[in-house]
């Protein structure tokens, strides 16, 4: 079965666009390796801006997910055992089923399904 690859795409504070860039390359390197899911740590603006990173990144993964590029995007907040695209992303990556932010309710992550 596929593993959950996990990317910290905030940890020396870039810019926006910079962070978007980081998870297309992300993405790619995931599907590469052969990962089935994608966690992706942008943070959630706790620095008091509003979190431009988080805002950013989830619109482009939307994006992403719209053209058919990645199966599904699971904000941190809905990565939940009570959420559909949650089990079903469980069918592809059984390692989400042990990640320390499922039910949590954190929105500083995202969850990429590939």
């Amino acid at each position: 079965m596929a593993f959950l690859k996990e990317v910290n795409l905030k940890y020396d504070m870039p810019t926006a666009d910079l962070a978007v860039g980081r998870a297309t390359w992300a993405i790619q390197n995931a599907r590469t390796t052969g990962a089935g899911a994608l966690k992706l740590i942008h943070g959630y603006g706790s620095h008091g801006v509003g979190g431009r990173i988080r805002v950013e990144v989830r619109a482009y993964l939307e994006r992403q997910r719209s053209r058919g590029l990645v199966r599904d995007v699971i904000p941190g907040e809905r990565f939940s055992i009570f959420d559909e695209a949650t089990r079903r992303a469980f069918l592809r990556c059984d390692e989400l089923r042990r990640d320390a932010d499922l039910d949590r309710a954190n929105n500083g992550v995202t969850i990429v399904v590939l």
